[in-house]
C-alpha cells in the first residue's frame, strides 16, 4: 500500500530503497563522492560494501536497519538508571552532595529540550543517517568526559552534553525507522523501539551494578564507550551512504544549504527555549518554591516564547511545523497521550521507592528488586503490543494502554497499611503494561500524519511531549507529597501509616492526568489496512 503523502517516486512496497539518494530528500548532501568507488578498497571498506549489498538485497532490510539503530540506543541509555544508584559514591569522590548531582539528571533533560527541535529539523534537511552517527559520536565524547571528570563541574558538563546526543539519536532513529517501514507496519517497529527505551535501563542495572561494585563508577562509562564504538561501526555499515553522480550530489548539497538557511530560526529557537524553560521551572520549583520569583519568571518567559512559536508557525514562510498538522487528531492526540502517560508513569516511578521505604519500611535492595518489575513489564509488552495493534487497530491499543495506566494509579491511591505485596505488584504490573501497550500505537499513528521529509521534526515533537510530561509528573507529585508531610508535621521517623497517607493525593492527581490521557486516546484513529494475502503474511 502506498503512502499518499510520500513523494511519487517512493515505493512503499519496496522499503529496501528508502535510504538511497532518491528517497531521503537531502541525505545526499553528505554522500560519498565518485572517487571512493574508484579507489583501492581496504578490508574495512570491502566488508562494509559486502554487508550493505547483502542488507539492501534482503527482504528483511527494514529489520536490519531497526536492529542496528536499536543497538546504538541500547549502548546509549543503559547507564541512566544504574548511574543514579552510584550517585552517593560519586558525591564522595568529587567532594559534593547528592543534591548537586541530581543535576546530572536534570541537565540532560534541559539540553534535550533545547536541542531536539533544531536537530530534528536539521535531520530532515541534511539526512538522518548523518545525524544519528553524529549523536553516537557525541555519546562517545560524553562517556569519555564523564569517565575522566576531575570535578563536579566537568561531570555536569559531560552529562549535559549527553542530552544533546540523546536529542540527535532519538529524533534520527525515530525518523529512520518510520522511513523504512510501511505505514501499516510501523507500529511493529515502534514496539521494539519502546522495548529498548524501557528495557535498556533494566539491562543497565543488571550489567552496570557489578561493574560499579568491582571497578568503580568510572569504569561503567569506559564500558559504555566500547559499546557505543561497536554500535557506531554497525550503523555505519548497515545504513548506506548516498550514491549518485558528482553533479547530483552537488545539487543535493546546494538544496540542503538553501533549506537550512530558509529554516524558521525564530520559531525553532522559540520552541526550544519555551520547552527548556518550562522544564527548568518544574525542576527548581520544589526547592525555590512554586511562587518564587525565578520559578514564575521561567513560566512566564516560557509562555511568551510559546506564543511566539505559535505566531511563527502561522506566519513564517517555512515554519518548523506546518500549522495544518495541529488540526489533525492523529498528530495532536498522540502527543497529549504521551505527555499525560509520562506524567503519571514517571511521577509514580519516582514516588514508589519513597512509598515503600517510608510507608511499609522496605529496605533499599528490596525496593530496587521490586521496582524492576515495572520497566521490565513495559519492555516485554511493547513488541507484543505492536503486533496486536495491527489486528485490533491503534485506537483500541492506545485506549487499552491508557486505561491500564489509569488503573495502576487507582491501585496506588488505594494502598493502605494492611495492603499485601500482591497489591503493590499489581499496581506496578498495570503501570508497565499500560505504557507498553499504549506507546507503540501513539508513535506510529503520528508518523503516518506527516510527510517523509518531516519525520525528524515529528520525532522531536513526540519526544518533547514525553520529556515535559516526565519532568512535570516527577516534580508535581513529589511537591504535593512533601507538602503534605510538612503540613502534618511528619518526619522520616513518623509511623508508617501516617506517612503512607501522604501518598494518596499525589497518586490521585496522577490518576486524573492518566484519565485525561485516556480521553485523548479515544480520539486516535486507527490506520486503514487492506486484508491482502501479503498483509496477512506480514501480520
Amino acid at each position: 500500500m502506498s503512502d499518499p503523502e510520500a513523494p511519487a517516486h517512493l515505493d512503499r512496497e519496496n522499503p529496501d530503497g528508502l535510504l538511497d539518494a532518491r528517497t531521503d530528500p537531502a541525505g545526499a548532501a553528505f554522500g560519498t563522492s565518485g572517487s571512493e568507488a574508484s579507489s583501492d578498497l581496504n578490508w574495512m571498506l570491502l566488508l562494509r560494501q559486502r554487508v550493505q549489498a547483502r542488507a539492501e538485497g534482503s527482504s528483511r532490510y527494514p529489520w536490519w536497519v531497526l536492529w542496528s539503530l536499536l543497538a546504538g540506543l541500547l549502548a546509549l541509555n543503559f547507564t541512566f538508571t544504574v548511574f543514579i544508584v552510584a550517585l552517593p559514591q560519586v558525591a564522595g569522590q568529587l567532594h559534593t552532595s547528592v543534591t548537586v548531582l541530581t543535576w546530572t539528571m536534570v541537565g540532560p533533560l534541559l539540553a534535550y529540550g533545547l536541542a531536539a527541535p533544531l536537530l530534528g529539523k536539521t535531520g530532515d534537511i541534511y539526512g538522518h543517517r548523518r545525524l544519528y552517527l553524529f549523536g553516537l559520536a557525541g555519546g562517545m565524547l560524553s562517556a569519555i568526559l564523564t569517565a575522566l571528570a576531575p570535578n563536579v563541574t566537568m561531570l555536569l558538563l559531560a552529562r549535559t552534553l549527553d542530552g544533546i546526543q540523546g536529542a540527535a539519536t532519538g529524533t534520527a532513529s525515530g525518523a529512520l525507522i518510520n522511513m523504512v517501514f510501511s505505514r501499516e507496519e510501523r507500529v511493529k517497529a515502534m514496539g521494539w523501539w519502546s522495548l529498548i527505551g524501557a528495557g535498556g535501563p533494566v539491562i543497565g542495572v543488571s550489567l552496570g551494578s557489578p561493574i560499579i561494585a568491582a571497578y568503580g563508577w568510572r569504569a561503567l562509562f569506559w564500558f559504555q564507550l566500547i559499546l557505543i564504538v561497536l554500535a557506531f561501526m554497525v550503523v555505519a555499515i548497515v545504513l548506506p551512504k548516498r550514491r549518485g553522480s558528482v553533479e547530483e550530489e552537488a545539487t543535493q548539497k546546494a538544496r540542503a544549504r538553501a533549506e537550512f538557511r530558509q529554516m524558521d530560526w525564530i520559531g525553532s529557537w522559540s520552541l526550544s527555549l519555551a520547552v527548556t524553560l518550562v522544564m527548568l521551572a518544574l525542576s527548581i520549583a520544589p526547592s525555590l518554591g512554586w511562587t518564587g520569583p525565578w520559578t514564575i519568571l521561567c513560566f512566564v518567559a516560557s509562555a511568551a516564547l510559546l506564543g511566539a512559536f505559535v505566531y511563527r508557525i502561522n506566519h513564517a514562510r517555512f515554519p518548523l511545523i506546518p500549522p495544518h498538522y495541529f488540526k489533525r487528531r492523529n498528530f495532536v492526540m498522540p502527543m497529549v497521550l504521551r505527555a499525560s502517560a509520562n506524567f503519571a508513569y514517571f511521577g509514580a516511578f519516582f514516588l514508589f521507592p519513597l512509598l515503600m521505604e517510608q510507608g511499609y519500611g522496605y529496605s533499599i535492595p528490596r525496593v530496587g528488586a521490586l521496582a524492576i518489575a515495572r520497566p521490565l513489564t513495559f519492555a516485554l509488552s511493547s513488541p507484543i503490543a505492536g503486533y496486536v495493534a495491527i489486528r485490533i487497530g491503534e485506537r483500541k491499543s492506545a485506549t487499552a494502554g491508557a486505561a491500564l495506566l489509569a488503573g495502576s494509579m487507582a491501585v496506588f491511591s488505594l494502598l493502605h497499611p494492611s495492603s499485601g505485596a500482591w497489591m503493590v505488584a499489581l499496581a506496578l504490573a498495570l503501570s508497565g503494561l499500560g505504557m507498553g501497550v499504549a506507546m507503540p500505537s501513539s508513535s506510529s499513528v503520528m508518523a503516518n500524519e506527516v510527510k517523509v521529509s518531516e519525520f525528524g521534526v515529528m520525532s522531536a515533537a513526540q519526544l518533547l511531549a514525553m520529556q515535559v510530561g516526565e519532568v512535570a509528573g516527577i516534580q508535581v507529585l513529589e511537591t504535593v507529597q512533601q507538602a503534605l508531610v510538612r503540613r502534618r508535621g511528619l518526619t522520616h521517623a513518623s509511623p508508617g501509616p501516617a506517612l503512607l497517607a501522604t501518598f494518596r493525593l499525589p497518586f490521585m492527581i496522577g490518576l486524573g492526568v492518566a484519565l485525561f490521557g485516556l480521553v485523548s486516546a479515544t480520539y486516535v484513529r486507527s490506520i486503514p489496512r487492506e486484508r491482502s494475502s501479503r498483509g496477512v503474511e506480514a501480520n
